[in-house]
């Protein structure tokens, strides 16, 4: 059984994306939650691989996912066990280049809440009546990192390359897991990263959009517990 399980947070989000696992999986495991602020994945990657102990189980959702491929592209002989939830293994989309670009240029300007309220916060869940509540969070986290750390997060997540010419390459029991009703990371790209990663397990959480470490807990909660004792 893994001692080290390292969670890698979202974009804009900290350690409380993760909370309801970290209740749970912190009586049998050695917890951490890492949250990275640079212009380039890369460099994200080294800062974790730094702190890290020499052999950890690592679990990503969103950006936290996209970085955990970086860190299996750098380190994969300290990786023993891989969870990639509700992300991508593909570039930014071309298009998305100068709506990043006009996001990092308001939000300096003092508009972070307006950015995260209007823009990014409605695709994330969905309808729920628990909906509110988590975006309220969303926007509370998003608040806490603040201006910097949106500027650092985008550009990395701007300027990243596919990560696609490495999943083959991944050997160490791998979860992938998204909301079956995810629209930032639509579950066809989680069919694309269980294709690509022999032997994966693929979870879709019913009634749960890009966020179902907290749209629905209970059941990420045991699929992490599943991929963690396998």
């Amino acid at each position: 059984m893994t001692s080290d399980l390292i969670f890698l947070p979202g974009f804009m989000c900290d350690k409380r994306l993760f909370q309801p696992q970290l209740d749970a999986l912190s009586r049998d495991y050695a917890c951490a939650v890492h949250i990275t602020a640079n212009r380039s994945l890369a460099a994200m990657a080294q800062a974790v691989l730094f702190v890290a102990p020499p052999r950890f189980a690592l679990a990503g959702l969103s950006m936290g996912g996209i970085l955990a491929l970086e860190i299996m592209a750098q380190a994969p002989e300290r990786v023993q066990r891989l969870a990639l939830l509700d992300t991508t293994a593909r570039a930014d989309a071309p298009a998305n280049h100068a709506i990043r670009t006009r996001q990092i240029e308001d939000v300096l300007a003092g508009k972070l809440d307006d950015v995260m309220r209007h823009e990014l916060k409605p695709a994330y869940l969905v309808d729920s009546p628990e909906k509110p509540a988590i975006l309220d969070l969303c926007l509370d986290m998003a608040r806490s990192l603040g201006p910097k750390v949106f500027q650092d997060q985008s550009i990395a997540l701007r300027d990243r390359a596919a990560y696609t010419h490495i999943l083959g390459q991944i050997k160490v029991p791998t979860l992938v897991l998204c909301g079956a009703e995810d629209r930032l990371c639509p579950p066809k790209l989680h069919d694309d990263l269980h294709a690509g990663i022999k032997g994966s397990t693929l979870v879709k959480i019913d009634h749960a959009g890009h966020l179902p470490t907290l749209e629905q807990p209970r059941a990420t909660t045991a699929a992490l517990e599943k991929w963690l004792k396998e």
